[in-house]
């Protein structure tokens, strides 16, 4: 098998630039390789681990073998507060959206805990957010709009999903 090529240094704004435009093509296993790419290169590189969380995020339901575990480690690496909860939040509203997609037994109810999951993430992100940046508020209501127009409910109380969605 041939060896993974380093990615210079000085490449990798064009490199970020690239796995941008693969997302908004719809190419995110594309836009994520160049995510790997420019981490082999700097490990703690931010904006590359911010993208890498967005590309994972627009797999879930598509790709079986990526779970929420492998993108939560991703966000850890994450050193601004504001970024990890926001993300944090995005892991579950988008694992809550590929749920609801799957459409198995108890997939509502697994959606609505992803969903409140998510919320409380945006919550804490709102309190670390920059100034002017609404975006948590935004993610809020969206899951709220969610929420309400599946008719989401919570699991009853003796019939807990905590497996399920790791």
């Amino acid at each position: 098998m041939k060896d993974l090529k380093p990615l210079s240094s000085h490449a990798i704004p064009l490199a970020l630039e690239r796995a941008m435009r693969y997302r908004l093509l719809n190419d995110p296993w594309q836009a994520e390789s160049i995510c790997r790419d420019v981490l082999r290169t700097e490990a703690d590189h931010q904006e590359a681990l911010r993208i890498l969380v967005m590309c994972m995020t627009d797999q879930f339901g598509q790709r079986g073998e990526l779970g929420m575990h492998e993108v939560l480690a991703v966000v850890a690496k994450l050193q601004d507060p504001y970024q990890r909860e926001y993300c944090t939040g995005i892991v579950h509203e988008r694992q809550a959206g590929a749920a609801l997609r799957r459409g198995s037994p108890h997939s509502g109810e697994i959606a609505y805990d992803l969903l409140h999951r998510a919320m409380e993430s945006y919550e804490k992100a709102e309190a670390n957010k920059p100034e002017n940046n609404e975006d948590p508020i935004l993610r809020w209501n969206a899951c709220v709009r969610a929420i309400r127009r599946h008719r989401l409910q919570a699991a009853p109380q003796d019939q807990g999903f905590p497996e399920m969605l790791e």
